[in-house]
């Protein structure tokens, strides 16, 4: 079927409906903010995507990337591996978009030497109980350029390289909840040609890319089991010592109540010849 336009110009229909797409799209394109500036801690970022003038996705953390690359020994015939780390960098170019079920966050810096994309999804989650709805990150993606000076010194053969996460499932959280976790975190990506490790290294993480009710507002937490636990050492102390005085509290008490009530006993004395002095 074809569509006849002005000076008798034909258009076949799926041209049209594509070209309709691609402009959808474009008037249907995310506001992404990147908010750093306001974050209190110099190596934290904050990240915000907007649609239709609502938060639909918030992401706060600090993130390094360690990155081994080969560089020529004294003797200039061997090689050995150094570590490029490489930081967040405050003024990145950030891209978002937000879905019901799929989300994703699109961060670069120094240009487009650096990239690196986080991928989450919403899906069912069975439990002993029931289905429950859950969140969670399932694929990372980090793209970079070797010959960029600034963390790769004197690379041998630099270039651009991709790495990418393996059957990824994490900061599983359950849905309507934002997922918060103070301390690090180490994700491990594995480049293209499979002979590299880069370490994606956070933490300091608040991420919600799901269910945001309030603009600009995370949700109620769900702690990761280091913090949880980390709370609980610090709290368990105070538990026990308060524990511990209450019982000397109730101990002490239930001495003088004691004492009391045999004070005010009579003693009847046992030598029977001793009862002339009483009465």
């Amino acid at each position: 079927m074809d569509v006849r336009l002005g000076a008798g110009r034909l258009l076949r229909v799926p041209g049209l409906l594509c070209l309709l797409h691609a402009m959808a799209r474009i008037g249907a394109e995310q506001e992404v903010e990147n908010l750093s500036g306001l974050s209190t801690s110099p190596e934290k970022d904050i990240f915000v995507v907007r649609d239709n003038g609502t938060t639909c996705l918030m992401a706060e953390f600090a993130a390094k990337l360690m990155v081994p690359y080969d560089v020529s020994a004294s003797n200039y015939v061997d090689l050995i591996t150094e570590d490029a780390d490489i930081p967040l960098s405050r003024g990145a170019e950030v891209r978002g978009n937000c879905g019901a079920t799929e989300s994703e966050l699109q961060i670069s810096w120094l240009g487009t030497v650096y990239t690196l994309q986080l991928h989450f999804i919403k899906e069912g989650h069975n439990t002993s109980k029931r289905q429950e709805a859950v969140w969670k990150m399932n694929k990372i993606q980090f793209v970079y350029d070797s010959s960029e000076r600034t963390y790769f010194k004197d690379a041998v053969n630099p270039g651009k390289h991709t790495a990418n996460s393996h059957h990824l499932s994490a900061l599983v959280t359950p849905a309507g909840k934002s997922y918060e976790c103070q301390a690090q975190q180490t994700i491990s990506l594995i480049t293209s040609d499979h002979q590299r490790t880069v370490t994606l290294v956070l933490s300091e993480v608040r991420i919600q890319p799901f269910d945001i009710s309030a603009d600009f507002v995370f949700s109620e937490e769900h702690k990761c089991p280091v913090d949880e636990r980390e709370q609980l050492e610090e709290t368990l102390p105070l538990i026990l010592g308060l524990i511990l005085g209450l019982m000397i509290v109730i101990t002490v008490c239930i001495y003088h109540i004691h004492h009391k009530l045999t004070a005010s006993q009579v003693q009847i004395p046992r030598d029977r010849s001793q009862y002339k002095h009483m009465g």
